[in-house]
């Protein structure tokens, strides 16, 4: 459970980085981190990728799967937003 934490946290904060972001605090980028461990996880499983075991595989995964939900998310966030039509 520890080790969960501590990779998401490193996910988050690596992949809000190379997004352009600064993070989003300690339990963002745990929640990000881990949210986007779980996709990178399914979705590697589903595509036949391996990225090793051990640290390095868990954090490539994880920061791969937190770029694809920060991508969502953005993406979601942009149709919310009302139109500004004149």
């Amino acid at each position: 459970m520890l080790w969960t934490i501590v990779i998401g946290a490193i996910c988050g904060y690596i992949a809000s980085r190379i997004l352009g972001g600064d993070g989003f605090g300690i339990i963002g980028n745990i929640v990000v981190g881990v949210l986007g461990g779980m996709i990178g996880s399914y979705l590697s499983g589903e595509f036949g990728l391996g990225f090793g075991s051990g640290f390095l595989g868990s954090l490539v995964s994880g920061v791969l799967g937190s770029i694809i939900f920060l991508v969502v998310l953005e993406f979601i966030k942009q149709k919310s937003k009302p139109s500004r039509r004149r």
